[in-house]
């Protein structure tokens, strides 16, 4: 199992939460605060896929994958990528 980390590569318009371009979050057995909870919900299943070691055909790199937050109208773009479980 791994922990992932969840990195803001781009962000436009006005981010409700105050995510901003640089910020991380790690999503494993215990995610930390300050994560906008509409984020979260998003990006649960891809972290999910590549905690247990999946990945996703359209990625060149099996340890990442791209996912945008769900406003539209203000998008938070994260890169998710696997990393071994920091204890």
């Amino acid at each position: 199992m791994f922990d992932i980390k969840a990195k803001v590569i781009s962000q436009k318009g006005v981010c409700a939460a105050g995510h901003k371009v640089g910020d991380e979050f790690i999503i494993g057995q215990n995610t930390e605060s300050g994560l906008c909870s509409w984020s979260f919900f998003t990006l649960f299943p891809f972290a999910q896929v590549l905690q247990f070691s999946g990945s996703f055909p359209w990625e060149q790199d099996a340890n990442k994958t791209t996912v945008a937050c769900p406003d539209a109208e203000n998008p938070v773009v994260f890169e998710l990528r696997r990393e071994p479980v920091q204890e």
